[in-house]
């Protein structure tokens, strides 16, 4: 019997009118499908708007309250859809995280599935449901909590489900219509791609595409589940994410890809010895702080320079852990930078195709672009630069590699 997961993001369920355009879509799923479950996020702006609350109400907000106050959002979403559902005669049943047994470790605010327990969703689909899942939460039993899987985390939600489930595919619902060689605002020749490799989706994630979050990638990519990404807004063929196959595009460079909501901090005059840089990121690791790039500096009379990245919304966090190690380790200070931006070129075809870096590398400088750090990866090659330059390098890049070239 056929079982599809759809989720629908923020722009799709922005208020009762989208939400009935949901349902629409939904109600003709229902009669080409056995078995249907919609994973729902919050309406669009929604989770910034109980941010702003909750830093209005004190500077720095208890992280389990934080998470019970955004797991809001998406409570408010499920039942609506479900009412219209009924509305029309579906039988429909909305779930919270924890409802549809979505069970994760304690980290708040960013927590990770461990389990998924599918007996309550197996039974109303059994019994001919549209079972409606709040996305974006789960339960930890070791905090009797509720957790939120961070930014984007309904799209780990609706995969991880469609993965326990064993459903036929998963499909993103969301305001574009598949995944681009390129941001289509910035390069107006920005082409969709029809088909994208686990491996490129990935690394275009982490890089900062905002099509699919990352971890939802990793679930598909562990256990083999097919993404089909899609408008909400208008019909057509959409982007799939699955593995690689004869049928996949081998091209030399599939994507660029930039993320401006970077931060570069360095910790200037550290003894060069070791156990140092242990100390140093294993301060910020246990923060949940996920770094991005590393340089060190050459030694000079014993001390040494290191740089990393991080999400700007980590930079705070990042710089009060790293003042604080200084201290520890006699290291001499601490500077940040947050006037960066990071563009990538990503490709399988990168593989088997050298000189890749040296182009993406004589176009930046024939352009009069400085770059800052590099990091290369079998099919990445990423460069921090400076923000204002990023959407010309995007530009660039684009066109140097053909990529508006079917």
């Amino acid at each position: 019997m056929s079982l599809i997961v759809q989720k629908y993001g923020g722009t799709s369920v922005a208020d009762v009118e989208h939400l009935k355009n949901v349902a629409r879509k939904v109600a003709e799923w229902k009669k080409k499908t056995d078995h249907l479950v919609v994973v729902l996020s919050a309406m669009a702006g929604e989770t910034n708007v109980l941010l702003r609350l909750a830093h209005e109400a004190c500077d720095n907000p208890d992280e389990r309250e934080m998470d019970m106050l955004l797991s809001s959002g998406e409570r408010v979403t499920i039942p609506l859809l479900a009412m219209i559902l009924k509305s029309r005669g579906i039988k429909a049943i909305s779930l919270t995280g924890r409802q549809s047994g979505i069970f994760t470790d304690g980290m708040h605010t960013r927590a990770r599935i461990k389990t998924i327990k599918t007996d309550s969703i197996k039974k109303y689909l059994d019994d001919d449901y549209v079972v409606v899942v709040a996305g974006f939460q789960g339960y930890s039993e070791e905090n009797d909590a509720v957790t939120t899987l961070g930014r984007g985390g309904s799209d780990t939600t609706a995969v991880a489900l469609a993965v326990a489930l064993g459903a036929d595919r998963c499909e993103i619902y969301t305001d574009v219509d598949g995944v681009y060689t390129t941001d289509p605002r910035v390069v107006p020749s920005a082409r969709r791609l029809h088909h994208v490799s686990y491996e490129e989706m990935l690394e275009m994630s982490g890089l900062g595409a905002k099509v699919l979050q990352i971890r939802s990638v990793e679930f598909a990519a562990k256990f083999g589940m097919p993404i089909l990404v899609k408008s909400s807004f208008q019909d057509g063929p959409g982007t799939w994410v699955k593995a690689e196959d004869a049928h996949m595009e081998k091209v030399l460079v599939a994507s660029v890809v930039y993320d401006k909501a970077q931060a570069k901090l360095t910790i200037a005059g550290v003894p060069d010895s070791p156990g140092i840089a242990a100390k140093i990121f294993g301060a910020i690791a246990g923060n949940g702080i996920n770094v991005d790039m590393i340089i060190q500096n050459i030694s000079v009379h014993g001390l040494t320079d290191i740089s990393l990245t991080v999400p700007t919304a980590d930079a705070k966090k990042t710089l009060d852990r790293l003042e604080a190690v200084k201290e520890e380790i006699n290291a001499r200070e601490v500077l940040t930078d947050g006037n960066i931006g990071k563009v990538s070129v990503v490709g399988v075809g990168m593989r088997s195709h050298p000189g890749v870096a040296a182009k993406m590398f004589s176009m930046l400088a024939d352009a009069g672009i400085s770059l800052q750090m590099i990091s290369t990866s079998e099919i990445k090659i990423s460069c921090i630069i400076n923000e204002e330059d990023v959407d010309r390098a995007v530009r660039m890049l684009h066109e140097g590699f053909e990529l508006g070239k079917e």
